[in-house]
C-alpha cells in the first residue's frame, strides 16, 4: 500500500495561499503573494527535500495542477533537478471537471473512492503540494497518512487556509518536530482518528453559571 503525504508552507494563522510569488494565486483579492521568500530559510526546506528525494508521485487539486503545469515543464536549467522529477512522475489530479490535463503522465481522479484505489495499489508514495481544498476530504475519508507543516512566523489575516470550512474534527499526533534558527516550526503529524473531549474542571453549579447555560440554550448568550 502506498502512503499519502502532505507538506505545506503555512502562516501562523493557517494561510497557505501563494507563498511563491505575487502572480501565483491572487484570487479572492489576496495581496500577499510571495510572502515566503523574505522569511524563509534553508532549514525549513529540508522536509521538502526528503519528500522529493526518493521515488514519488504527485497528488494535486485542479488549481494547483494548473499552476504546476504552467510552470514546471518550462522551468530553466537552474531548476532542472525538481523540474525533471516533476515531469517524470505521475500526476494524480483530484477534479470533477472535464478540462484537459495536458501535462504528460497526468491522471484524473473523480473523488476519494478513486484515490483509495490508487493508494491501495503498488507504486511510490503520493505527495501533496499546495492543494488546500483536498485536505478536508482526505481527513474525512481517512486517507491522509502524514502531514508536514512548515509554520512561518507571519500572520497574513486572509487567504486560502489549509483546513477551511467543512474540515472534519480529527486528532493528530506529532511524530517529528524542530524549530529553525529563524523561528520556523517544522512539525510532522499523523492523523489518529476522531477528537476526544473531556472537561478540564468540574462544571460550576453556581446560580450565575445556571443562568448562563439557560441563556445559551435560548440563544441569548
Amino acid at each position: 500500500m502506498r502512503k499519502i503525504k502532505g507538506a505545506a508552507f503555512i502562516s501562523l494563522d493557517g494561510v497557505i495561499q501563494a507563498p511563491g510569488g505575487p502572480t501565483e494565486d491572487p484570487t479572492g483579492g489576496f495581496g500577499h503573494g510571495g510572502w515566503l521568500a523574505p522569511i524563509g530559510d534553508m532549514e525549513a526546506f529540508e522536509p521538502i527535500g526528503r519528500l522529493f528525494g526518493g521515488p514519488f508521485d504527485l497528488l494535486l487539486g485542479r488549481r494547483t495542477y494548473d499552476i504546476f503545469a504552467a510552470y514546471w515543464p518550462y522551468a530553466g536549467e537552474e531548476e532542472a533537478e525538481i523540474r525533471d522529477r516533476f515531469n517524470a512522475c505521475t500526476k494524480y489530479v483530484l477534479t470533477q471537471g472535464d478540462q484537459p490535463l495536458e501535462w504528460d503522465k497526468s491522471i484524473r481522479l473523480g473523488g476519494m473512492d478513486a484515490l483509495a484505489e490508487v493508494r491501495a495499489g503498488d507504486g511510490p508514495d503520493l505527495v501533496i503540494q499546495g492543494s488546500s481544498t483536498i485536505y478536508p476530504q482526505l481527513l474525512e475519508a481517512n486517507l491522509l497518512d502524514e502531514l508536514t507543516l512548515m509554520i512561518f512566523p507571519v500572520v497574513l489575516g486572509r487567504g486560502k487556509r489549509l483546513f477551511g470550512d467543512g474540515t472534519p474534527a480529527r486528532g493528530l499526533e506529532v511524530t517529528e518536530k524542530t524549530v529553525t534558527s529563524r523561528g520556523t516550526a517544522v512539525i510532522t503529524y499523523r492523523p489518529t482518528g476522531p477528537v476526544d473531549t473531556a472537561a478540564i474542571t468540574p462544571p460550576s453549579a453556581s446560580e450565575r453559571e445556571e443562568a448562563r447555560q439557560q441563556a445559551m440554550a435560548e440563544g441569548r448568550w
